[in-house]
């Protein structure tokens, strides 16, 4: 039977995209929507739309965006990011809606896995339906390299959370211009970029006005959450994914701490999306390869530069002015209990405001989905100017 890892994790799963690794060539944009030129990417601040396209099937009244916007690379780097936006039905008002920017989890590792792209993209929103008869804008980044060309950082916070913060300046333009504040919703690898990204907004996009940030089930402690799983097919599956991104992104030397015959493994599920559940039996058979050989080392997580990456990935305090909603399940064998009570702690003595949402018997897969209201009644309440739940000691 497959461990409960990889059927919680690599179905939604921990982490983003991941790279080719060092020597091959980078993946190239999917469609001409998703192709844009130096000369494209250059002409406008990080935020500004490239180009958008409207479907001609409306969502839960509104309407939907396919978007094309810019965005800053983790060297400062002018780059292209693919997204989506919905818009709500009916006439704006006149200071513009407000808008909430939702962080995906794992869809994949390369190009063709952006959730733009996906059949069922618009339904792994979560809290869509809701937001939108609420009268919120929501924007839904692919993050860098899915969609447009790669390689894809993974598991690199800043990188996300530049992505999420730019749909928002994105969204923002898309609908005129107005909107009085923005809020950021994220799952797993999409709570880490939104904590990353309620972490950089002040100094990367003061002209955001953030109310809160919301993160089910998050990436905080990268190396907690990979000793933790490194017992399991699906743990080393998602370390794999890791290393493989991180030695493309900053040149870390994977062949010194993976085998030469796992490096054919790590390059195979590199491969592939997850974005159904169609796609979890080669994933499952790959980190049953890596059980039997991956590292070369007995542990990474206390050998450079895979712990000062480690560490420099995992999330930190938030300005203690913006409320914080998280969400656990307390059936999560991906990310556990104990590390989001973690940073909770962390948060909570850098003088954070927490509203913490525990699930019983809820496993990875669904903390979003059924925390989702909850995180709307949240938001909804911080915008009527109520105070909301502080469960910080």
């Amino acid at each position: 039977m497959p461990s409960k890892f990889i059927w919680s994790c690599l179905i939604t799963v921990v982490g983003a995209g991941l790279l080719l690794l060092a020597g091959l060539a980078p993946t190239t944009a999917q469609t001409s929507f998703y192709e844009a030129s130096a000369a494209d990417i250059s002409d406008g601040p990080p935020g500004s739309l490239i180009r958008n396209a409207k479907d001609d099937v409306s969502v839960f009244g509104g309407s939907k965006y396919q978007v094309l916007y810019r965005s800053t690379g983790l060297k400062g780097e002018p780059i292209a990011v693919s997204g989506m936006v919905f818009v709500p039905p009916g006439n704006m008002p006149a200071g513009g809606w407000p808008i909430v920017a939702w962080a995906h989890p794992t869809s994949g590792l390369v190009s063709k896995c952006a959730p733009s792209m996906a059949a069922g993209g618009t339904g792994q929103v979560q809290g869509l339906e809701a937001l939108l008869n609420a009268g919120y804008v929501v924007t839904a980044t692919d993050y860098p390299g899915l969609g447009t060309a790669g390689p894809h950082p993974f598991l690199v916070g800043e990188s996300e959370g530049r992505a999420v913060l730019d749909s928002i300046r994105a969204a923002r333009e898309l609908i005129g211009g107005k909107s009085p504040h923005a809020a950021l919703w994220g799952h797993s690898q999409g709570g880490q970029a939104v904590l990353f990204a309620g972490e950089i907004a002040g100094q990367y996009a003061p002209d955001i006005d953030l109310v809160g940030v919301a993160a089910a089930a998050p990436a905080t402690n990268l190396g907690l959450l990979m000793d933790d799983d490194i017992n399991t097919g699906g743990g080393r599956n998602l370390l794999a994914m890791a290393l493989y991104s991180w030695a493309e992104i900053y040149g870390a030397p994977i062949e010194k701490v993976v085998t030469a015959d796992a490096l054919k493994t790590v390059d195979s599920l590199a491969q592939d999306c997850l974005e159904s559940i169609f796609d979890l039996p080669a994933r499952y058979f790959d980190g049953q390869d890596l059980m039997k050989d991956f590292l070369s080392v007995s542990s990474i997580t206390n050998i450079e530069p895979w712990k000062s990456l480690m560490e420099e990935n995992s999330a930190g305090p938030l300005p203690a002015h913006l409320p914080v909603f998280l969400a656990q399940g307390t059936a999560d064998d991906t990310v556990p209990e104990t590390v989001t009570a973690g940073y909770m702690s962390t948060l909570c003595g850098a003088g954070s405001a927490v509203t913490m949402q525990l699930l019983l018997n809820v496993g990875h897969l669904y903390t979003a989905k059924d925390s989702a209201a909850a995180f709307v009644d949240w938001l909804t309440s911080i915008d009527a100017g109520k105070t909301v739940a502080n469960n910080c000691p």
